[in-house]
């Protein structure tokens, strides 16, 4: 199977030796814009974000009844993780915009790609 970052560069820059001439013509490459990515921007992705985890046996979930407490292993006020396609991409806090939840980013979470 191929590297999945090798097909998302393939994606944002078609012709990769002349994406590197264009970056360095330019003097760097956070010069580009998000014109770059266009090819991209209609690809769907999953995007969960996880308040928190717990382990219960199947019986005591059966057991759960409404406006029962489930503990999770966070605490007030902690960060929550924000993943997409399954991949830790930041951290964030939970908002409430009207009625509905929503998530601020705090930290994005920069992975090495050696």
């Amino acid at each position: 199977m191929a590297d999945e970052t090798d097909d998302f560069e393939e994606l944002a820059a078609p012709d990769a030796a002349s994406a590197k001439v264009n970056a360095d013509a330019d003097g760097d490459a956070s010069s580009r814009s998000a014109a770059d990515l266009e090819a991209v921007f209609d690809v769907p992705v999953k995007v969960s974000a996880i308040l928190g985890r717990t382990r219960m046996e199947v019986s005591e979930l059966l057991k759960l009844q409404a406006g029962q407490v489930v503990d999770l292993d966070r605490k007030v006020g902690e960060a929550i993780d924000i993943y997409v396609n399954d991949r830790l991409v930041a951290r964030g806090e939970v908002v409430l915009v009207e009625d509905r939840l929503g998530i601020t980013m705090t930290e994005i979470i920069k992975h090495d790609r050696a």
